[in-house]
Formats: C-alpha cells, sequence, structure tokens
C-alpha cells in the first residue's frame, strides 16, 4: 500500500471494507474465510491499485482533460495481468464509474499480413509468429484507443477489435467485425494492456550486444522505435508490474497449458511451450531492465506506479525503491 502513497484510517476504513468485500466477491472469494494469500492480493495489491488508479482519473479531470485517462499496463505473460485488469473494470464500474479494456494482443496482424511478414524476414525466428514488435497493426491500435478515449458523450459507442489465437490452428487471425465487443460511454479510464507495453528501443550503438542476445532481436528493435510515438504517446499514466525472473514466464505458461489440458481443451506440450516462450525471452532480456530502471518509454512523475509480484503473483511485501524519475 504504501508505494501506492496509501494508508488504511478509521476515516477510511468503511470503504476498504465495502471495497474490499466486493472484489473478493468478484474473484468469487468467500471474504471472511480468506487464505492469507487471498488477502494480501485483495488488500495490498489490487484495492492499492484501484484507488491509484481512482486518484490518476480525478487528478486527470481536475486538468481540464476532455478524455478519458489512459492507463498504459506493462507486466510480463502469465504473471496476472488478466485478473488485475478485469477487477479494476468490474471495481470503477460497481463505483458508478465507466471503464474500458483493450489488450495489445487484439491488435495483432491479420493472418495474411503476419504471413507475409515471416515470409520477409526467413531468417527472423523473433517474427516468425506473432507477439514481439513489428507483428501488431500500429494503426488499428492507435486509432482504437483514440476513439476510446474520446467517448464522452453519454451513450456513444464503438466496437473494440479482438484477436481469434485460435484460428488457422493457432496461428491466429483477427476476429471477424461482426463478433467484437460493443463499448459505451462516456468513459473514465481505459485500461491499455501489453507484455512488452512501454519497452524503450535501444540505440543503434546496442545492435551488437542485442545481436548477442538473439540476432533477430536488432530488426525487432528497429520496429519497437515506432510504438512510443504511436502507442506510448497516448498513455496518460502507467502501471508497471515487476517479476523478479522472466523465466518465471515458463512456469506460468506450462500451469496455464495444464489448466486448459485439464478441462479437455487442447493446449500445447511441454516442448511447445519451451519454444513458444523462447521467443519472447530475447525481448525481456534486453528491455526488462530499462523498464524497471527507467520506466516506460512516457512515463512522467507522479504518474507511473510499480509493483512487483513473486512467483506466486502476490505482491511483495517489501516493494523495491521508487526510481526518483518516477517520483
Amino acid at each position: 500500500m504504501s508505494s501506492c502513497g496509501l494508508a488504511v484510517t478509521p476515516d477510511n476504513l468503511s470503504e476498504w471494507l465495502t471495497l474490499g468485500k466486493q472484489l473478493a466477491k468478484q474473484l468469487g472469494v468467500d471474504h471472511s474465510a480468506m487464505d492469507d494469500i487471498q488477502r494480501l492480493r485483495i488488500y495490498h495489491y489490487y484495492l492499492p491499485v484501484y484507488f491509484w488508479c481512482r486518484s490518476q482519473v480525478a487528478a486527470h479531470k481536475a486538468a481540464g482533460a476532455t478524455t478519458a485517462l489512459v492507463l498504459g499496463i506493462s507486466a510480463p505473460q502469465g504473471c496476472g495481468k488478466t485478473t488485475i485488469v478485469e477487477q479494476l473494470q468490474q471495481l470503477f464500474e460497481w463505483t458508478g464509474g465507466r471503464a474500458a479494456s483493450v489488450s495489445i494482443d487484439d491488435f495483432y496482424l491479420a493472418h495474411r499480413d503476419q504471413i507475409a511478414l515471416r515470409e520477409s524476414h526467413p531468417d527472423n525466428r523473433l517474427l516468425a509468429m506473432r507477439g514481439n514488435a513489428g507483428t501488431h497493426d500500429l494503426r488499428l491500435g492507435r486509432e482504437t484507443v483514440e476513439a476510446l478515449r474520446a467517448l464522452m458523450q453519454p451513450g456513444a459507442s464503438m466496437q473494440v477489435p479482438r484477436y481469434n489465437k485460435s484460428a488457422y490452428e493457432g496461428q491466429g487471425d483477427r476476429a471477424p467485425k461482426e463478433t467484437w465487443p460493443k463499448v459505451t460511454g462516456p468513459l473514465d479510464i481505459v485500461l491499455f494492456e501489453g507484455w512488452m507495453s512501454g519497452f524503450a528501443a535501444r540505440p543503434a550503438e546496442d545492435n551488437q550486444q542485442l545481436a548477442k542476445i538473439d540476432p533477430g532481436l536488432v530488426k525487432v528493435n528497429e520496429l519497437l522505435a515506432e510504438y512510443a510515438g504511436m502507442w506510448d504517446a497516448l498513455v496518460d499514466a502507467w502501471l508497471v508490474v515487476r517479476i523478479g525472473d522472466p523465466q518465471w514466464v515458463f512456469q506460468w505458461r506450462l500451469q496455464a497449458e495444464e489448466r486448459m489440458r485439464a478441462t479437455g481443451r487442447p493446449g500445447m506440450s511441454d516442448d511447445q511451450i519451451a519454444d513458444f516462450v523462447s521467443r519472447f525471452q530475447p525481448a525481456y532480456q534486453a528491455y526488462l531492465g530499462g523498464l524497471y530502471a527507467q520506466g516506460p518509454t512516457t512515463s512522467r512523475p507522479g504518474k507511473t506506479l510499480v509493483v512487483e509480484v513473486d512467483q506466486n503473483r502476490s505482491p511483495l511485501s517489501q516493494q523495491p525503491p521508487r526510481p526518483s524519475s518516477f517520483a
């Protein structure tokens, strides 16, 4: 809570308990019988982050903004990003606000364009399938986020793109437009999340170092340079979910696939998971250090919150010191 600048006092205790009970309900948890991990996540993670986001929305409006606040959420795959987004969105709506969420995954290239990208870079395994910088439709993403944040009139609505990861035997494709969900305004906040959101491209003099990590990373880094202006510039405030070891992503993915297989749905083998995750590890190795030290590309003082979670996706009791650039 301290990293969010919050403290429970006699004046706000009732609100904390009311919202904590609502979060427990959203998560399908009995508030009166929560275990230590459930209590930790609700009262030291989800709820403090919600209060911080709410304060950002209030400051955004007080500054005279005529658009919804765009919150960029940068969090590695499997660390609980979907859960925190869902809880924030539901809690904003339960308290009378309006929120919408969108993922960078929704803006992967259409199947035909991903095939063309792969064929134009036949020796680059990082661009062979969706995931890394260069495999997104930046224009579609920008137009969508711009339209969402401008959705301020009561009753105004729009459809939000979605991506079907199971299409073409798992290669994926953009979902048909008639299946896209509709969002209705006016919105207070747009939650814009991604595993590589806010990553800063490295300078050209680092190309040799990048090539040592993975030869394909040099081209990915070149393509990443476009994201700051196209996407990150739309973000008003940032939430960074920090992890101690990117290798945890493999275990988290393995757990997810095991849950899928347990329900009878097809899942990847352990070898397929290792190959899939290995295509993201070079970017983590190249960019996470900069993200954690300097913040996302467009972070500004007072508008970036970092929460570190452990391998069980729970917040650390001792959060890392906040870099001066985040203060």
